[in-house]
């Protein structure tokens, strides 16, 4: 493969000409969009009970489903086997399965999708000599990444083929955690290569403030992830009090450990509210620290998207997680994760494409 050539000093920076940076920008910028119709449409598969439906890993024939009345029996039969159907779905029509099928079929597809969105035009760009070898080496680093959430994935899956009727909820964080990692690097990456981007002189507390503001609201999502694996959003449908009470009865199950903080309906469903009122409470403090600063624009970005997604959340709760709201809600985290990142770059140093 060709990679462009530059002095050295260029070189260490991963330098880009300017329309190359910008291509490869729109790129990271659309792969994006496909990663976050990856969450969404993942949540879904976990919201209607899908996730199990498809038994085994076939990373390549998997890409085709059922053709023949012969073929869906047959997947069906296979799910007849599983403790889900067993204690949750016994009974179900064959047409019943399909419906479950065809989300996770679509999950699984989307990820082959992305795979190959992504490795095509990384060769293409690196060998028409559009990219430098650092970036091929950034940009390679996330195809492995991706190929381990495919790993990761089924590894979840697998948890519910035997002794559970659903997913761990430990590997469902898993999953999801670096679905939205693999998003945020991408998303940043992008923002690197933009042409003509500003870094801002901020405060170094400011600057730090922004980052942990990401970090929280990375963690936020991880939450979440426990509030879905455990379905608790279906339950507690009260706001601000959780069916009257602060704390809830049964945040601790027995004798209070802290594997009980993740394995109760209601201490994730706790965890969740609690880390968004955190949460809430360190945007308000980084929108008035930036306010007559350079990053007062991403701050408000920020706040907007928080109070957005506060909003929707609480709505979330008291209608019991409906699949449309609980997919909103999932993609208003994405679009808080971006407003935070974004905000973060800003206040960075990190190397320009072109210098």
């Amino acid at each position: 493969m060709a990679f462009t050539t530059s002095s050295s000093a260029g070189q260490s920076t991963g330098a880009l000409s300017a329309r190359s940076a910008q291509r490869i920008a729109i790129w990271l910028f659309v792969m994006c969009g496909l990663v976050a119709a990856m969450v969404i449409v993942g949540g879904a598969t976990r919201l209607t009970d899908s996730g199990l439906s498809i038994t085994e890993w076939r990373p390549v024939t998997g890409a085709v489903p059922p053709l023949t009345q012969e073929h869906w029996l047959d997947e069906f039969e296979k799910y007849k086997t599983i403790p889900e159907y067993e204690q949750v779905n016994f009974g179900m029509s064959l047409d019943e399965f399909k419906t479950i099928y065809w989300w996770e079929w679509a999950h699984r597809f989307l990820g082959r999708l992305i795979g190959v969105a992504f490795m095509a035009p990384l060769i293409f760009f690196a060998a028409t000599g559009q990219m430098t070898k650092i970036w091929a080496l950034k940009l390679s680093g996330l195809f492995v990444l991706g190929g381990v959430q495919g790993a990761l994935g089924w590894w979840m899956v697998s948890s519910g083929l035997a002794d559970r009727v659903d997913v761990s909820q430990y590997r469902l964080a898993a999953h999801l955690g670096l679905a939205v990692l693999l998003f945020g690097l991408m998303f940043w990456f992008a923002l690197d290569l933009l042409p003509g981007r500003k870094r801002h002189s901020v405060s170094t507390g400011l600057r730090y403030g922004a980052y942990a503001l990401s970090a929280g609201v990375f963690a936020q999502i991880i939450l979440g992830a426990f509030v879905a694996g455990l379905r608790a959003g279906r339950t507690y449908n009260t706001w601000p009090l959780m069916d009257g009470k602060f704390f809830p009865e049964g945040y601790f199950a027995g004798a209070p450990q802290f594997h009980h903080l993740f394995e109760t309906m209601a201490a994730v469903q706790f965890n969740h509210r609690i880390g968004a009122y955190l949460l809430a409470g360190g945007i308000v403090w980084f929108y008035l620290a930036a306010r007559k600063t350079a990053l007062e624009m991403r701050a408000r970005l920020v706040i907007c998207a928080a109070a957005l997604q506060i909003a929707l959340g609480v709505w979330t709760v008291l209608e019991a997680t409906p699949l449309v709201l609980g997919l909103v809600h999932q993609a208003g985290a994405l679009v808080l994760f971006s407003a935070a990142l974004f905000a973060a770059h800003g206040a960075g140093n990190s190397a320009a494409h072109s210098g």
